[in-house]
């Protein structure tokens, strides 16, 4: 396998550069810089995005005839380590990295047309609707039911740990269309709108005390059968193939890797870097460089946008090692911070969602990583969970790779 870029590769490396150097406001950087979970303060994403859109980036892997950059996993791969570098708020992945694969993958032309401009415009803003009080990582036990009524479903259950349920406008469910022999049969994969009659959101506070996470009850609501994606009955499908851009259609190490280099800084301002700890950022360096050479090869392997990650094992081998690196690197991270990472300053961050915790009007102690420190601790707790627990992706990994 060839590490070296090409010269077309270095010179998209450029390109990436002076978009990034041009497009991004200190405001923007600033958001990047002070998040404290995988997602990013919604405004600041939303105009990341739009900026994003205007210059055809929006959805690097979506095909150019749907408005798309059509990137190769190389580039792809470029622009996910600049954007860390430059430290660029993410773009929320429900849509245009989650649902959108799989209208492109399953859904109908009409869907397409409809659809995936306004997740590209923003208009669109999406949550998805999967787990629920008896379904997390054993979603086929889902029990969401939608009756049959002619041209519609009516929807009638609830979701949990639906993420930004609060401010979308559009949730991809998954519902029990009909009783089958077999949990994964008879779940359909259904697009619904948040303002539909019937549809309310209960937020869900985190022990970061951010709220991000909701619960979308759902009574007695109408949606049009043409807003099924895939065959009726056939959703658990389309939800396997979603899953492998959620669980590793993106790759960490160049993100993880510009997080270990800024916690090394820190160590070194606050004069924590004695050689125990130094060793312990080594190995952590070592850990993600084996990750970085993995994705490198699954991305080696990788087919267009219908089978992304490669073997069918890639996507949970890179969830599980990505996941769990970014956890360690929080609990780094915290002890950097020491006692300066004890007392809660969430008004010095920009989170993912609004504080509801109250928060004391005290002069700010510390540097502003020893403030994040803890919420990214707290908030990472969440990572070896969702998109399904590490715990059923080493039951993959066993099912896939090795046959037991």
């Amino acid at each position: 396998m060839d590490l070296d870029w090409s010269p077309d590769d270095l010179a998209f490396v450029e390109e990436v550069r002076a978009f990034l150097a041009a497009a991004l406001t200190p405001e923007l950087r600033e958001a990047g810089r002070l998040m404290t979970s995988v997602y990013g303060d919604h405004e600041a994403s939303m105009e990341w995005q739009r900026r994003l859109h205007a210059r055809g980036w929006a959805a690097p892997a979506w095909p150019k005839a749907y408005g798309g950059a059509e990137w190769s996993v190389v580039q792809r791969y470029i622009y996910a380590r600049e954007r860390a570098i430059a430290g660029a708020p993410p773009v929320s992945p429900m849509g245009i990295s989650m649902c959108a694969p799989a209208l492109l993958g399953y859904g109908t032309e009409a869907q397409k047309q409809f659809f995936l401009p306004r997740m590209l415009s923003g208009e669109h803003f999406w949550c998805q609707g999967y787990s629920e009080t008896e379904a997390g990582s054993d979603l086929a036990s889902l029990q969401m039911w939608a009756e049959d009524d002619g041209d519609h479903f009516v929807c009638t259950g609830r979701k949990l740990w639906s993420t930004h349920a609060h401010l979308a406008n559009w949730v991809f469910c998954l519902v029990r269309t009909r009783r089958e022999d077999r949990p994964q049969r008879g779940i359909t994969f259904l697009l619904i709108p948040m303002d539909a009659p019937g549809v309310s959101v209960r937020p869900i506070v985190s022990t970061s005390g951010e709220h991000i996470q909701n619960e979308i009850l759902f009574e007695s609501v109408r949606v049009p059968k043409d807003q099924a994606v895939g065959a009726i009955g056939d959703g658990w499908t389309v939800a396997k193939y979603l899953l492998e851009f959620e669980r590793g259609g993106s790759a960490y190490a160049p993100e993880l890797g510009i997080k270990l280099d800024r916690i090394h800084a820190a160590a070194v301002d606050a004069g924590a870097d004695s050689p125990a700890f130094r060793a312990r950022l080594a190995e952590a360096r070592q850990r993600i460089d084996a990750l970085e050479v993995y994705e490198f090869r699954a991305m080696s392997g990788a087919r267009p946008i219908r089978n992304v990650g490669g073997a069918a094992a890639a996507p949970s081998i890179m969830k599980i090692l990505g996941t769990e690196l970014s956890q360690h690197l929080t609990e780094l991270a915290l002890e950097v911070a020491g006692d300066y990472g004890q007392p809660y300053q969430p008004q010095r961050t920009r989170p993912g969602g609004e504080i509801h915790l109250r928060t004391g009007n005290a002069d700010p102690i510390g540097p502003d990583m020893a403030a994040i420190a803890p919420l990214r601790y707290l908030n990472e707790r969440a990572g070896s969970i969702y998109a399904g627990s590490n715990e059923i992706q080493r039951n993959i990994i066993a099912k896939a790779a090795f046959g037991l």
